[in-house]
């Protein structure tokens, strides 16, 4: 149930970053933000991890399969965005 609740915060996540991107810069904003996304994703899917290793005590093999879905659903799901709003021509 937590990798569920961490992959729907990391989507909507996602639309903020594209809210923000369609907001500031109308033309390639949506693309930018969403590639900006994934990193900032990475770093939050790795603090997740290690909260959960070092505080929690969750075995590391289980973390790192955690961490596949975590981090890869939205992650997929932003570089399909920054493809899919890309700027014509790029």
């Amino acid at each position: 149930m937590h990798i569920l609740t961490v992959i729907v915060f990391g989507l909507a996540g996602l639309g903020v970053f594209v809210l923000i991107g369609r907001i500031i810069d109308k033309d390639r904003g949506v693309a930018r933000w969403a590639y900006l996304f994934i990193g900032a994703w990475l770093i939050a899917a790795l603090l997740n991890g290690a909260v959960g290793y070092f505080r929690a005590g969750i075995p590391l093999i289980n973390e790192i399969g955690a961490f596949i879905p975590i981090f890869g659903v939205p992650a997929a799901v932003a570089w399909y965005v920054s493809r899919r709003f890309r700027p014509t021509g790029a």
